[in-house]
C-alpha cells in the first residue's frame, strides 16, 4: 500500500539532517511542511535547506512562494494532495518533513474548506483593526458568532479578524466551516516524531540562532524591513530583529529574544504533536531503529 512517512518535532531538533537521510535511502524526494521556507525570501531566518542539501535529495515547497503571495494550510493541503498522485505513481513511499502543526495536520487528516479571503475584506478588516482596535472587533464578532467567540482566544487578532472576514464574506458564521470531520486518505500514514533532552535542544537552538546572526539573518531582515507587516512576516527571529531597528532594544538583546522565543516555540510544537498517540518518537540520531519501525509498519 502507499506509505506516506511523516518526519516531524520542535524546530532545530535534527528533522533535516535524518530526512535527507531517508530520501536519499529511498529514492524519493522530501515534501517540505515548514510554513515559512516555502517563502524565497526567507532563506536563513527560516534555517531553509542549503543549496548543498537541497542537491542532495529534491524537495518540494521549499522556497516556491514569495511573501507576497497569499497562501494558508487549506491551500497547502490541495497542493501535496496534488503532488502526491504523481510522486505515489513512481514509489509506493514518500516522505513528508517539517515542524509546522496546522500543515502537517492538514496533509493527515484534512482541513475544514475554508473560503479564500478577498482583498478588499482583507483590507477592510485590517483598516478596522488599524483604527477600531481589537476590542472593538471582539464585540462585532460576539454578535456575529458568539459560538466561535466563546472559544478563540481573544487576544490573538490574527484569529479574530480571520473569522470577522469569513462572516463579512461569506454571510455565514465562522464556526458553521469548523467541522473538523477527519478526512480518509488513501495512503497509510506513519508518523516519526524526533526529540532530544531539554537540555540538547535548547543548546542547538541557540547554537543555531548564532549561526543564523553569522550567516546574514540581520542583512536578510534589513532587506525586508519595509515589508515588515506582511503575515509572512511575523516570524520569530524576523520580529525580533524588526523591532531592534525601530530602536526598541540593542541587537544583543535582540539576538536573546529569537533564543528565548525560538525554545518557547519549541516547547508549543512538542505540546501539539504529542497529544498524536500516533507519533513514534525517536532520537534523530536512531536512523537504524526508525528504519526497522517503518518496515515493520509497512508491512503490518
Amino acid at each position: 500500500m502507499d506509505t506516506l512517512i511523516v518526519i516531524t518535532g520542535p524546530t532545530a531538533v535534527g528533522k533535516t539532517a535524518l530526512t535527507i537521510e531517508l530520501a536519499q535511502y529511498y529514492g524519493i524526494p522530501v515534501i517540505n511542511a515548514d510554513s515559512r521556507q516555502i517563502y524565497r525570501e526567507l532563506r536563513i531566518g527560516t534555517a531553509s535547506p542549503t543549496n548543498e542539501q537541497l542537491t542532495m535529495a529534491k524537495h518540494y515547497f521549499v522556497g516556491t512562494k514569495s511573501i507576497h503571495d497569499y497562501y494558508n494550510a487549506s491551500m497547502y493541503e490541495q497542493d501535496v494532495m496534488q503532488l502526491l498522485t504523481s510522486l505515489f505513481a513512481k514509489s509506493q513511499t514518500q516522505l513528508l518533513s517539517g515542524g509546522s502543526m496546522l500543515y502537517i495536520d492538514a496533509v493527515c487528516n484534512g482541513i475544514d474548506d475554508i473560503p479564500t479571503i478577498r482583498d478588499d475584506i482583507r483590507e477592510e478588516m485590517k483598516r478596522r483593526y488599524q483604527t477600531e482596535g481589537l476590542d472593538a472587533l471582539c464585540e462585532d464578532l460576539r454578535r456575529l458568532d458568539p459560538e466561535h467567540y466563546a472559544t478563540v482566544d481573544l487576544k490573538n487578532y490574527r484569529r479574530v479578524i480571520h473569522a470577522l472576514e469569513i462572516c463579512y464574506q461569506t454571510g455565514q458564521t465562522y464556526s458553521s466551516f469548523r467541522t473538523q470531520a477527519k478526512k480518509q486518505r488513501p495512503f497509510n500514514i506513519i508518523k516519526i516524531g524526533l526529540n532530544r533532552d531539554r537540555d540538547e535542544l535548547y543548546g542547538r537552538i541557540n547554537a543555531r540562532v548564532d549561526q543564523m546572526m553569522n550567516d546574514g539573518m540581520l542583512e536578510e531582515a534589513q532587506a525586508l524591513y519595509e515589508q515588515r507587516q506582511l503575515n509572512a512576516l511575523n516570524t520569530v527571529g524576523y520580529k525580533e530583529l524588526f523591532d531592534y531597528m525601530d530602536g526598541r532594544w540593542p541587537l544583543e538583546e535582540a539576538v536573546e529574544r529569537i533564543k528565548g522565543n525560538t525554545r518557547r516555540y519549541a516547547r508549543k510544537q512538542l505540546t501539539w504533536f504529542k497529544r498524536d498517540a500516533s507519533v513514534r518518537w525517536f532520537h534523530p540520531n536512531q536512523k537504524e531503529e526508525i528504519l526497522k519501525y517503518i518496515q515493520y509498519e509497512q508491512t503490518r
